[in-house]
């Protein structure tokens, strides 16, 4: 696009998640979604990676035959199995689906920053399989061999339909309409409903001081996911405040049917995948769990409640609130290569 010299500066009341002009270059500034410059700060300082967090106690537990129960390994290569794809779609969705067509600044800002975090959280799952040896091809192709895991991928993946195409853009009743409801399907669904009983899982691990390195770096993961679903809720109330003739009372319902299909695809993918119960969770406490979040997420974005129940972990939500001076100074490498020390 031709640059005109002596335009006038940018009117901040035309600035808009999608549909808000010019995207060709990044000005900043006058900035409207302060939400989305404030997650980008936010996100840079809690900045992280992988091979800071020790694993060697992780792996003297993972060779130890009797450390670890049969259903205990399950249900640790199951979650790894779900969250390698999980993440890998995630990233491919804020690249490939959302980035382009969005028109405000700062949330694009956020983005860029977003897409960094998802592959940090595939170069976790590798280290963590790396570090206890197990078969990384089992593990990274889990996705196409457990239907539990499928169905939520399939789920995902079938309402990016469109989205990927070359030819798709915003600027249409229906296509504005689809945009906003694949926000939904990925922040809402995917990062606020079908990573949670495997967030549970980890965390059932830490509380038994088992597989700690691993636990550790998910609760960093479960940090970013939270900020990715706030990010996200602010994202779609701004879209509805924007464009409030999207939301329809037909997509409000088409919207709360598909988070009780997630529903559903959650709690199942938890009692197939650990029949048993673990660390005291059960498959009613897992249904209910998922069910209590569902509500939560449901009034985040102004739609009825559907299951009014408590939660029955309630140290999932204290899971989430790490001390990153704790972690981070205490345990940490510290052999960084920097200035004249890095090898180019």
């Amino acid at each position: 696009m031709p640059i005109t010299i002596g335009a006038k500066p940018v009117d901040i009341n035309k600035r808009r998640i999608i549909n808000g002009g010019d995207a060709d270059v990044m000005q900043l500034y006058p900035m409207r979604h302060t939400f989305a410059w404030e997650a980008y700060n936010v996100a840079n300082a809690n900045h992280w990676l992988p091979t800071e967090i020790s694993m060697q106690k992780d792996i003297e537990q993972w060779k130890h035959a009797t450390l670890l129960s049969e259903d205990e390994r399950k249900a640790f290569e199951t979650v790894l199995g779900f969250f390698t794809t999980a993440d890998s779609i995630a990233a491919n969705n804020v690249v490939l689906a959302l980035y382009k067509h969005v028109t405000s600044p700062e949330v694009r800002m956020y983005l860029l920053r977003q897409g960094y975090e998802e592959a940090n959280h595939t170069h976790s799952y590798q280290y963590i399989v790396e570090s206890l040896g197990m078969d990384e091809s089992k593990i990274f192709n889990m996705y196409r061999e457990i239907e539990a895991i499928y169905n939520k991928d399939n789920l995902i993946l079938a309402l990016n339909d469109g989205i990927f195409d070359a030819s798709f853009k915003t600027g249409t009743f229906a296509n504005d309409q689809k945009f906003l409801e694949n926000w939904i399907a990925f922040a809402i669904i995917m990062e606020g409903i079908f990573f949670y009983s495997s967030f549970a899982v980890m965390f059932g691990f830490q509380r038994q001081n088992k597989l700690t390195g691993s636990a550790e770096q998910i609760q960093y993961i479960m940090r970013d996911e939270s900020q990715h679903l706030n990010f996200g809720i602010n994202v779609i109330n701004s879209i509805k405040e924007e464009q409030p003739e999207l939301w329809t009372k037909d997509f409000q319902d088409h919207i709360v049917d598909l988070i009780r299909r997630a529903v559903v695809l959650e709690y199942t993918f938890a009692t197939e995948v650990f029949p048993t119960g673990i660390f005291g969770m059960n498959a009613t406490g897992f249904k209910q769990y998922i069910e209590h979040i569902a509500d939560r997420r449901l009034e985040r974005i102004g739609l009825p409640t559907q299951y009014n129940c408590e939660n029955p972990f309630p140290w999932m939500s204290e899971a989430i609130d790490i001390s990153k001076e704790k972690n981070f100074f205490e345990t940490r490498v510290t052999e960084y290569k920097v200035g004249g020390a890095l090898e180019w």
